[in-house]
């Protein structure tokens, strides 16, 4: 069988929290791991989208409503839906993000501290290409 679900493949969430979101695969793992017996994918997505901003807006608004709020976390195969995009800035994610930060439960200070930096730097990626105009589809809210 083919393997298409490879990190930078753009997928929406179809159940849990972030249900309608999407998503970019940072790193796959095809046949599970030790903790984790079945197809995973480790993704960055878009909890909050940007919103729409015009020319008439002051530089202090614009600055407000182009905010995102990230998600980072792993997700079973099952429960993405792949679309024919790809995120061509996935390297730039998976540099930015600390694994091990988010396997399993944060019990430990430094996990969460892992957690929430990762966060700060998928943003800046996310903006940055926001801004530049990149994959103008994967900032749009998913009307359904």
């Amino acid at each position: 069988m083919v393997k298409f679900l490879k990190p930078g493949k753009i997928v929406l969430l179809t159940s849990g929290r972030y249900a309608g979101r999407k998503a970019v695969i940072v790193r796959n793992y095809d046949d599970g791991t030790s903790d984790r017996g079945y197809g995973h994918a480790l993704v960055a997505g878009i909890s909050r989208y940007p919103k729409r901003v015009t020319r008439r807006m002051s530089d202090k608004r614009i600055a407000k409503r182009i905010k995102i709020r990230p998600f980072v976390k792993f997700v079973n195969y099952s429960h993405l839906m792949p679309t024919r995009y790809v995120f061509d800035a996935a390297d730039a994610l998976r540099e930015q993000i600390h694994e091990e930060a988010f396997r399993g439960k944060p019990e430990s200070v430094d996990l969460v501290g892992g957690r929430k930096t990762s966060c700060k730097a998928v943003r800046k990626v996310l903006e940055e290409r926001h801004q530049a105009g990149k994959n103008r589809w994967f900032f749009a809210k998913l009307r359904f």
